[in-house]
């Protein structure tokens, strides 16, 4: 990808900050080899420039952005930092092995940030910004400078201050809306002034970074490429503090679908967004609402009767968007146990997963079993079983092996596990609770006795009918923070499935407790 098409008025570039601000997420901490693996299913969407992390806040994501730096070679990559030297060098450091490094640095702008957080005058943080530019550019070509809430800045303020820093250097201006207070007119109407009054920047890419605190974060980034942003930050799902981030599926579909508004294009493989999208969700432990626009489960079915047959007679009457176009598969392709490995790895092949023998092994043999339930398994059902089977990138300590529950309206809820330990022996204990789940996860607390609080439990059928696999995402809460990377986490989620609800309770909690016990065993070695 040469300069000139990045800087072309006939594109707009996709910066996705997943990994970076979309892990604030609240219980959204994702490991590096986690990370890694969102950052190649990224490059392999088409994303342009990937914000692999903030490498000084703490020695895992300098190893995140130091490992994707390295593996990455078909985007930009960008490391986060303030506008001191200190985190400069060490994303510059952190970046070193990076095909197209690029630092993004920078401060605040409205006289809130300023006066509040900074502490300053809005002359000496100018003169911090360009200073922070200068050095940064002292270690790469590609500085991009964020004028943090410049949704609530004094205009001609924020004018000065685009234009000195890229005087100093910087090749990208991002215009934040960090708190997502703007509306589409009024960040339409800012992004056209700093075009109108600000005479260099011609010189550098506009980029725009909308929060959805008021549910507008795509509305707003849309109205700042109308006006003339070239680049956007959006993370998928919207996933991100508070309310989230601007979406890149809706963005960049916005942006397909009403070419004949915008007239500008994305190098988006559109047919990855599904994929991408449930990836995400399954490392985060986030689940996607229903009807979340483009990747949520509604998003292509029709219930109303009128709707049906509209679509019927012709997709268009009430589809803007072919599903396929997005990758959402095709559901009435479902395989039994009598399609074999050939089929089951046909399937999966198409569906994007490449799994190496041992992960399809694992696979094939979860899939029979959930075949032998429910006759018929589909696409959703596949996403499900891989999830389970190979996305897990941390060690499993405790694997369980067996489950059983007696319950009823007239019984005590009792439950007795089956689970193989570190040493290979396995461990049987039994105990009852206030229903069936709890007296599983009180079973499992005796064998394994990892003191935690369950603070979060939801169900969602994968597929339709009374014989659907049930997908099960915790999150546990330690009783002491466990400090990995150099970060306090207490908060660890898991997740499960299978056609009885039951077991994939069962399946959810042992994945978030092995995922605790993994985060103790690093911050040991660590220390």
């Amino acid at each position: 990808m040469t300069e000139d098409a990045i800087r072309g008025t006939e594109r707009v570039i996709i910066f996705d900050t997943t990994l970076r601000d979309g892990e604030q997420s609240p219980g959204a901490a994702l490991n590096v080899n986690e990370k890694v693996e969102i950052a190649h299913a990224l490059e392999e969407m088409g994303v342009d420039v990937i914000e692999a992390g903030f490498p000084i806040s703490s020695p895992g994501d300098f190893r995140a952005v130091q490992r994707i730096s390295q593996e990455i070679r078909e985007c930009v990559i960008c490391g986060l930092t303030r506008a001191n030297r200190q985190d400069i060098e060490v994303a510059a450091e952190a970046l070193r092995g990076a095909a197209r490094p690029r630092i993004h640095t920078g401060l605040g702008v409205s006289d809130i940030h300023i006066k509040h957080k900074l502490r300053t005058t809005r002359d000496e943080a100018l003169q911090w910004g360009v200073e922070a530019v200068r050095y940064a550019k002292q270690f790469v070509e590609d500085v991009q400078y964020y004028a943090e809430d410049a949704g609530r800045a004094e205009p001609e303020y924020l004018y000065r201050v685009v234009e000195a820093v890229i005087d100093a250097g910087a090749t990208v201006v991002n215009i934040p809306d960090t708190t997502g207070y703007s509306t589409p007119d009024e960040f339409g109407r800012l992004i056209r002034g700093i075009i109108e009054h600000v005479p260099n920047i011609h010189r550098a890419t506009l980029s725009v970074h909308c929060h959805n605190d008021l549910g507008m974060a795509t509305a707003n980034t849309l109205a700042a490429v109308r006006a003339g942003a070239r680049q956007v930050e959006v993370t998928v799902n919207g996933i991100g503090e508070r309310a989230g981030n601007c979406s890149l599926e809706e963005v960049v579909m916005a942006l397909r679908t009403r070419r004949d508004l915008f007239g500008l294009e994305t190098r988006i493989n559109t047919r990855r967004i599904y994929p991408v999208s449930r990836l995400v969700s399954q490392l985060t432990g986030i689940p996607v609402q229903p009807n979340k626009a483009i990747v949520g489960a509604n998003a292509f079915a029709h219930s109303s009767g009128i709707h049906q047959d509209g679509v019927l007679k012709e997709r268009t009457t009430y589809e803007i968007i072919n599903p396929r176009d997005v990758g959402v598969p095709d559901s009435e392709i479902v395989l039994s146990a009598r399609s074999g490995r050939a089929g089951l790895r046909h399937r999966l092949t198409e569906l994007g997963y490449l799994l190496d023998e041992s992960q399809f092994e694992r696979v094939y043999e979860r899939f029979l079993e959930v075949a032998d339930k429910k006759k018929t398994v589909d696409t959703r059902d596949l996403e499900a079983i891989v999830a389970d089977e190979v996305q897990m990138f941390f060690e499993e300590t405790y694997h369980l092996e067996h489950v059983q529950v007696t319950c009823g309206d007239h019984s005590i809820p009792t439950a007795t596990v089956s689970i193989r330990g570190p040493d290979g022996r396995v461990y049987c204990d039994a105990d009852h609770g206030t229903g069936p789940v709890d007296a599983v996860y009180r079973a499992i607390n005796r064998v394994i006795g990892e003191p935690n609080e369950l603070i979060e439990f939801s169900i969602q059928a994968v597929t339709e009918g009374i014989d659907a696999v049930g997908r099960v995402t915790i999150r546990i809460q330690a009783d002491e923070p466990v400090t990995e990377n150099g970060v306090e986490r207490r908060v660890f989620s898991g997740r499960g499935s299978d056609t009885d609800i039951v077991v994939a309770s069962a399946k959810a909690y042992m994945f978030a407790l092995n995922r605790l016990i993994a985060a103790r065993r690093e911050a040991a070695r660590q220390n």
